[in-house]
Order: C-alpha cells, then structure tokens, then sequence
C-alpha cells in the first residue's frame, strides 16, 4: 500500500496554503528570536536608523530607501526594534511569495511548492533575514521584477510596464547594484526574440520615463556629490588575489546552495528501492524560454556578482547573496524534470527542518554560551536601551536641554542614537561618512562623548583626546550584557561637551 503523507497531499491540493505557512513560520520564528535575545540590533542595523533618522537623499552607504524605510518602521513602532524586525520579515514574505507566483507560471503550483522550500534552505544561511537595509530590500524587489519581466517576456501583458518600471526605480533608491541587476534584465530581452518583442511599442519608454522620475533627485545628489567616478581598476600585480578573492566567493555561494545540494541526494534513486510506490509532484511541460529565463538569473547575478566583487576587492556579493541565489531553488526544480518523485519523504522533512532551524538554534547558541568561553563579545548582548537611556537623560540633567548630537566609539555612539530624544550620529574619526554634521557643529550644539573604559578615571584614547580637547571625563559607567560569561563588566568612559547656544 502507498504511503503519501498529509503534507504531500497539501502541496497537491492546496499549494497556496503550504507556502503561506512554511513562510509565515520562518518570519514568526525571526521575529521571536531577535526579541527574546537580542539587547541591541545586529549587524549595522543601528547605523541603518542612525543614517535613516536623517532623510538624506543619498550618502556614503548608497540609495536612501531602506535607510527612510527603517526610520520610518522604527518611529511606527515607538522607537522600538520591533518594528524595523518585523519590517525585515514583511520583506522575506513579499519575496517568497513574489518567487512562488513566479515559479508557478513557469512550472505550476506544485512544483513551485518544492521551488519555494529549496531556496528558503538557502535564504537561511545566505543572506540576513533581520539585519533590515538595502540587501533585506533589494530582495523583495528583485522577485517582483522578475515576475513582471517573465510576465512581460512570457506571458505577453502589457499591463505589467507600469509595475515593472516602479520596481526597477524603487530597486536603483535601494541598492547599488541595480544598475547591473537592470543590465542582466536587459542582456536576456535582447538576446531573445520574444524579449525583442516587447521593445517594438512604447511602453518601454513610458516605463524608462516612470523610472527617470523616482530617480531623478538621487542622481542629481551623485552629480552634485561627484560620486559618479569609475572604480579604481586593479594592477597587474594584484589580479592574482583579485581571482583567489573572486574564487572564495563563488565558493561561498556554492556552500550557501548546500542545503539544496542534500535535499537532491538524498530524493535521488540512490536511496530508493521502490521508486514505483514513492508519491509524485507533476507539472506540465515548460517554455524553452522559461527555461532559459530560469537558468539565465540562475547563474547570471551569482557570477557576474562574484566576479565584480573579487576584481574591485569587494567584501561581499554585489547585491547580496539573497539576490544572487533567490533563483537557485527554482533552477533545480525546472532541471529535476516533469515528474519529481519524492523519496524518502521523513528524512527530507528532517533535513529541510534542520535547515530551517539551524541559523537559529546558532544564534541562541552564539548569544548563551559564547560569552563564557572568552573569545570574543557578542555585539547583540550589549544592553542598547539601557546605555541609551542613561546617557540621555545624563545629558538633559547636567544641561537642562535635550541631548543632540553623539560621537567617539563608533559601535558605542550609534546605540545612543536610538534613544527617545534619536540624537544626531557624528563620527568624528571620518567626518565625510556623517555630512550632516562636523566639529565646529557638534561643540556648538553639545553632545555627549563615549568610549570604552581602559581605567576606573575614565581616560579618553589618545585619538578622541585629539579631536576633543578639553575634554573633562566623568566616572565611567557599568553596563552588564545579557549574558556577562567570563568577560569583565562593559565600562563606558563618557564625557559632556556643553552647548554654546541656549
């Protein structure tokens, strides 16, 4: 007798549903993790809101969106992290639900079930799913225009150009790397007769419009910036470790794809006895050139993003790996064939499961038991609320007047700009990455000076003591982490700089 489990019988009756509860339970897990053990925001998220709290058009970090968005998702919120963490997880839904309506035009809704599930086994190790900002963004993005650009190309719906230039300008206030993404968009049009097709009217030229106009006050700040300069190519000499940098990268995508790469193996007949009685996912033939579109944004962003970062010496991949590999799972689907039978089904639940849950179960782990074995502090139990809060109203004591402006440690100073009075960040040690505000500004507004403790008198570094002269410091402050281990209590060294001007 057959044996088909409930959970293949959902995929072939109501797809729909399984890709809106898998999904919905990786955000829900997302979000209960950073809250329960999180103190401070990982990664640079804090120096996302610190750069969104200005609304500038453009700064050092690239396109503005995702700074304004965090700010603003932060602000909904009452200045709480819940919000911009739960923007972070509005954004992995839109993208796995953006990858499921494409993958269901190209090979049916139940195979992109399995699309969807592969390549949220990659999402998972690849590409940070709470760290909010332009890589979270582009994500979702880059899915939508996607979907429109196969709509356009495959399904002939001339109703998409007006979506599909809105994505294409939101992409390039997004990230960096849009320009290339729109470059590889426009590679596959042109090399395919249908693709050639659609530039015969003139809706590409209302969409190019549309897009000109998001864009338009953007690349007037590049201009009036001079931030339209050509990257530096490497010497002769370097390009040997430019293509070893490059290699580690691709590499790094390959590792990320690894949960895929067993998920296949062990469904492959190798394990299977009876492949007669094993339950079957179906899908009618697909368009050659759905095909090519898949494999071509498959392979496509990974390589070229690789490429481009190893040969200007980038530390990651251009546009991030959730964009690069955001197709991987679709890929492997169109490639298994028209009938993909589902073998040892126990063990792939366990296997995707584990996937699932491992960068969590990391994080816990990173956040209890690191501390204790004294190699190194884990930034998301610095008590962010707690230093904030004190310094704030520290400064409101001593000088009748709201706390305005921060500067000295980098890591320090961008955790006080999260408190309730979301004091302007200015770093004194490279003042062109905060143009908003400089020395002869910041002494005449006051603000609050910080450091780590080297001493119980509170002795600023030589270099703060340098940019700060006069400085006069107060007793350091203790903070305890969340989990404190065999590390020594964190000590803040502090210092007011008065205001000149009531």
């Amino acid at each position: 007798m057959r044996f088909t489990s409930l959970i293949i019988e959902l995929i072939r009756a109501r797809p729909r549903l399984v890709v809106w509860l898998v999904v919905l339970s990786q955000a829900a897990l997302w979000l209960f993790v950073p809250m329960l053990l999180y103190r401070s925001p990982p990664g640079d998220l804090a120096t996302v809101l610190a750069y969104g709290r200005e609304y500038l058009v453009g700064t050092g970090l690239g396109p503005p969106l995702a700074f304004w968005l965090a700010d603003i998702a932060f602000r909904a919120a009452g200045n709480h992290m819940f919000g911009v963490y739960l923007l972070a997880q509005l954004c992995s839904v839109a993208t796995f639900w953006t990858l499921y309506l494409l993958a269901r035009a190209v090979v049916g809704g139940q195979q992109a079930v399995l699309a969807v599930l592969m390549t949220m086994t990659v999402l998972a190790f690849s590409s940070p799913g709470v760290e909010f900002g332009p890589l979270v963004l582009a994500r979702p993005l880059w899915a939508l225009l996607l979907l429109h650009s196969w709509q356009l190309i495959g399904q002939n719906r001339r109703n998409a150009w007006f979506a599909w230039s809105i994505e294409a300008g939101l992409l390039l206030l997004t990230t960096s790397a849009a320009i290339g993404l729109l470059l590889l968009v426009a590679g596959f049009v042109l090399a395919t007769a249908r693709g050639r097709r659609i530039l015969t009217s003139f809706d590409p030229l209302f969409a190019l419009l549309v897009i000109i106009v998001l864009v338009l006050p953007y690349i007037v700040w590049l201009i009036r910036a001079d931030a339209l300069v050509a990257p530096h190519w490497p010497a002769v000499a370097d390009l040997s470790g430019r293509v070893l940098h490059w290699a580690g990268l691709l590499g790094g995508l390959l590792l990320a794809i690894s949960g895929i790469v067993i998920l296949a193996a062990l469904n492959s007949g190798w394990f299977g006895r009876n492949p007669e009685e094993t339950p079957i996912i179906f899908r009618p033939p697909v368009d050659p050139v759905a095909r090519d579109f898949v494999y071509f944004f498959a392979i496509g962003p990974a390589v070229a993003g690789s490429l481009i970062s190893g040969l200007f010496d980038l530390d990651r991949v251009v546009g991030g790996a959730g964009v690069a590999l955001l197709m991987s799972g679709l890929a492997t689907v169109v490639a298994t064939g028209d009938l993909i039978h589902l073998r040892r089904q126990r063990v792939l639940r366990s296997v995707w499961a584990a996937a699932i849950v491992a960068p969590a179960l990391a994080a816990i782990a990173t956040t209890l038991f690191l501390p204790w074995t004294g190699s190194g502090e884990v930034a998301t139990s610095l008590p962010a609320t707690a230093i904030a809060h004190f310094f704030d109203e520290s400064f409101v004591r001593r000088t009748n007047q709201r706390l305005r402006a921060v500067s000295g440690d980098a890591q320090l100073a961008t955790l006080i700009t999260l408190s309730a009075e979301r004091p302007h960040l200015f770093l004194a040690a490279t003042p062109d990455r905060t143009p908003w505000l400089n020395l002869a500004k910041f002494n005449e507004t006051g603000g609050v000076v910080v450091w780590r403790a080297s001493d119980t008198a509170g002795t600023p570094p030589a270099d703060i003591a340098q940019r700060f002269p006069g400085l006069v410091p107060e007793v350091p402050r203790g903070f305890e982490r969340l989990v404190n281990g065999r590390q020594p209590l964190l000590r803040i060294g502090w210092a007011i700089v008065r205001p000149k001007t009531p």
